[in-house]
């Protein structure tokens, strides 16, 4: 798991600059809102933020931060769409994703005790994550992922039905997020 491969390949598809009028995020460059840029000490325009600045911020605040470099030593492939997932809709509604996934998938606590959905990576869900691995290996880590996948789509689907505005994202969102 190399989260420099995974910044490389959100930043290659989030693009650079744009400013969509449907956008609530607002001018974005390298997939990082006008918003987040000045949250973390970026006062520069938006159209010229440097690269190096978005990487920056990708690292500390949707991979270290919510914790996915401690997941991606128990299940790689949800570590990276639990990034993936943050990048677009933030850690908490990522890790919340985990969180009722392992829920459900645990046979009615037969395998480990059900999770708070707290949205936090902590000691508890790192335990169940790894309850759920340790049962059901590789194959079940795709099963998992399909089900943090589902409840993302979800989501999606919603935030179109709720705001027509964003329909101009969901085609996207659905081709470049899920799956």
């Amino acid at each position: 798991m190399d989260i420099g491969t995974l910044i490389e390949e959100v930043i290659e598809r989030e693009g650079g600059y744009s400013h969509h009028p449907a956008d609530r995020g607002g001018p974005t460059n390298w997939g990082i809102t006008q918003g987040v840029a000045r949250e973390n000490g970026y006062a520069g325009d938006m159209r010229t933020m440097p690269r190096a600045v978005a990487e920056s911020i990708y690292r500390r605040l949707y991979w270290e931060r919510p914790g996915y470099a401690f997941a991606a030593e128990i299940a790689p492939d949800v570590a990276a769409e639990l990034f993936d997932t943050a990048v677009n809709m933030g850690p908490a509604a990522a890790t919340g994703f985990l969180q009722r996934a392992l829920n459900a998938l645990n046979r009615n606590q037969k395998d480990y005790p059900d999770l708070t959905v707290d949205r936090r990576i902590g000691a508890k869900t790192l335990a169940a994550l790894g309850a759920f691995m340790a049962l059901r290996g590789r194959g079940g880590e795709r099963v998992l992922l399909k089900a943090v996948e589902a409840l993302q789509g979800e989501r999606y689907i919603a935030l179109a039905e709720s705001r027509p505005a964003n329909e101009a994202f969901l085609y996207g969102w659905l081709a470049n997020r899920i799956g």
